[in-house]
């Protein structure tokens, strides 16, 4: 592929195994309002929209502020508790720093907790700009976000690729005019992915050096 300048990253799912964070809060919430518990794998499937969302089809309507609050607050110490880099995350971040592109993140974590799991993880020094969709008009999949990051840093899509784990991410990045490159440990399954048609698909973010 042509060598890009700017690599925009997801964190979730992307590079940062945040997901027995995200079922402890979840269950914490459901069992806190008397909603059933629910299981890994349909959490799993709910999450990338932002914790509003993720909420929001298991409870009633009238309950979805008070679950919003009870999930943040049990989050902010669920994360520092379990959350974890996938495998080679940090060893490529430190290759591409090395390697002079310009790193960013883009995801709809709310800023405050992604910025939690950016200092406990010590990911601060790797990125030129982190920006989340609590901090804008639009969350992915609207491309706002990743024009915002390109604009901040100078860079046209032809020089930009986006590196995320769902299909909301390759409609972004198609609409943002970007190259979009899948790694599948997030919550679509491969074939969703596949249908998606990114430019490229990597079954773990260590494989990513080897593209670039």
């Amino acid at each position: 592929m042509e060598k890009p300048k700017l690599i925009i990253f997801d964190l979730d799912g992307t590079l940062v195994n945040a997901y027995p964070a995200i079922i402890s809060s979840f269950n914490f919430t459901m069992q806190r309002l008397g909603y059933p518990r629910q299981n890994k794998r349909i959490i799993r499937r709910s999450v990338g929209w932002g914790d509003e969302n993720l909420l929001r089809p298991f409870i009633r309507i009238n309950d979805l502020n008070r679950a919003v609050r009870l999930y943040r607050v049990h989050h902010r110490n669920a994360l520092r508790k379990h959350a974890s880099l996938f495998y080679g995350a940090r060893e490529l971040l430190a290759y591409l720093k090395d390697k002079g592109y310009k790193l960013a993140i883009a995801s709809n974590r709310p800023t405050i907790f992604s910025w939690i799991l950016i200092r406990k993880l010590n990911l601060a020094g790797y990125f030129q700009y982190v920006l989340c969709a609590d901090r804008l008009k639009h969350g992915k999949p609207h491309p706002e976000i990743l024009r915002r990051i390109m604009k901040r840093l100078a860079l046209k899509p032809r020089d930009t690729v986006y590196i995320g784990d769902m299909v909301i991410d390759i409609q972004a990045a198609k609409r943002a005019g970007v190259r979009a490159i899948i790694v599948t440990t997030g919550s679509n399954t491969r074939a969703e992915v596949v249908k998606g048609k990114p430019y490229k698909i990597i079954g773990k973010i260590s494989e990513l050096s080897r593209i670039l």
